[in-house]
């Protein structure tokens, strides 16, 4: 359910597309201009801005605030910012109500929290390990720009909690949080295409789990360092980092299939069958029954389901060559994904499989099967098309443009649709194109 704006500030912030961080940056810089003397400068932090435009405020804001946001939207005045919209709708509705739930919820609690000196109550904690789950496990469904942006206030909202307790096993569990935050945005950054963030973001995370020795958490970003390696052009960067993710103690069956599929990729990008093979073999075994509290126990992004480990199968499949098994793997993927609640179901994962069951159709001849099987990436919305599916598609479309298929009508058609799909993804629109330019290449 979502709201009409209340002000006209909130319908402008909707008009510009303007984010908290990017109105913050824009306050503080236009009060630096205005108010040379730094103690007279007001600031704006992401509970005042949602009050804003919330319409929550009674009145106007200090006066020097006033100044800046008329600056900031020349030909307004603070009264008429903080008025009513313009009747007019405009592009997309200013505030989701479950984000303005949300932010009422966490003001309340903190405020609850607000007479503790030297510790937090353990509701706080409980309630921010919540909020790291549900959006672990809400992942799939949420754009990757959309899901960075929530889980940087989720991190913010940690950090601020870390600041203000010195009990140790309270340190102890905010910082595993903020270790799971980091390896949250270090998989949106890659999904947004923004590489060398994503690294850092990630070796972040991995931080975070050696100061805690907490070893999923070890495990989980180093697997991601290893799949940011093979990705730009590093395999032998990517077989170290996931056969020491594979090292630690405390791992659970799923984690380790996660890591096997990882390093079975890189061998594959570093042409070792033989290895890749193995590493297929090995993450496809039944295990012992054991689970850790990352991988299972959060769940979510932090898991590896049964349909994304054939998805990842078939692409190292298509990496060395082996068409037949590509296919196989990816049909597998389908028929699993297909037999979760729909409210289950990965989007990137069913593109991602529909994507190599294309490829490998292609290696076969087959143009008609693989445009069929394209069927379920054109479905993707464009803000959900992340850097797994672009690599995919891309590889397809330097397949499409070999001399065999040159002025074929069929062949044609796909490769520039393939051109427009990817171009209006994020990783292309908003993404540095560094790392993509490498794996595309």
């Amino acid at each position: 359910m979502r709201t009409e704006p209340r002000t006209l500030l909130a319908w402008l912030c909707v008009r510009d597309k303007v984010t908290y961080r990017r109105f913050a940056k824009d306050f503080t810089q236009h009060g630096v201009r205005i108010f040379k003397n730094g103690s007279a400068r007001p600031t704006c932090g992401e509970t005042q801005f949602r009050r804003w435009t919330g319409g929550q405020l009674h009145g106007l804001p200090v006066a020097e605030a006033c100044q800046i946001l008329e600056a900031m939207w020349p030909g307004y005045t603070a009264e008429q910012l903080f008025g009513p919209p313009p009747g007019t709708d405009p592009q997309a509705p200013a505030n989701d109500l479950e984000e303005r739930v949300r932010m009422t919820a966490e003001e309340a609690l903190e405020g609850a929290d607000a007479t503790a000196s030297a510790s937090i109550s353990d509701n706080t904690i409980d309630e921010l390990r919540d909020q790291v789950e549900a959006v672990a496990r809400r992942y799939h469904q949420i754009p990757p720009a959309e899901a960075y942006e929530s889980i940087d206030r989720m991190r913010l909202a940690i950090e601020r909690q870390r600041d203000r307790t010195q009990v140790p096993v309270q340190q102890q569990q905010l910082m595993i949080l903020n270790g799971q935050a980091a390896a949250l945005l270090a998989v949106a950054a890659f999904d947004l295409g923004y590489f060398p963030s994503a690294r850092s973001l990630a070796r972040t995370a991995a931080v975070f789990g050696e100061t805690t020795r907490f070893t999923p958490l070890q495990a989980f970003a180093d697997g991601t360092l290893a799949y940011i390696a093979y990705h730009t052009g590093n395999a032998t960067e990517a077989v170290t980092k996931a056969a020491r993710a594979l090292s630690y103690s405390g791992l659970g069956d799923m984690a380790t299939r996660r890591h096997q599929a990882i390093k079975a990729r890189a061998h594959a990008h570093l042409g070792d069958v033989v290895s890749a093979r193995q590493a297929i073999l090995l993450s496809a075994e039944d295990g012992h029954g054991r689970q850790d509290d990352l991988h299972d126990g959060v769940g979510g992004e932090f898991a590896f389901s049964l349909e994304r480990l054939a998805m990842s199968t078939s692409t190292t499949a298509l990496v060395i060559g082996d068409a037949a098994q590509a296919e196989a793997d990816a049909r597998r993927a389908l028929e699993l994904i297909s037999q979760r609640p729909s409210e289950e179901q990965s989007a990137h994962v069913r593109a991602g499989a529909a994507a190599d069951l294309a490829h490998a159709r292609l290696i076969a001849g087959d143009v008609d099967g693989a445009a069929e099987a394209l069927q379920l990436v054109w479905e993707v919305p464009e803000a959900h098309r992340q850097t797994g599916i672009v690599v995919r598609t891309a590889r397809i479309g330097r397949r499409l443009n070999r001399p065999e298929y040159h002025g074929s009508s069929l062949p044609t058609e796909l490769r520039e649709r393939i051109e427009d799909f990817n171009r209006a993804s994020p990783p292309h629109r908003i993404g540095p194109h560094v790392g993509l330019l490498a794996i595309e290449s």
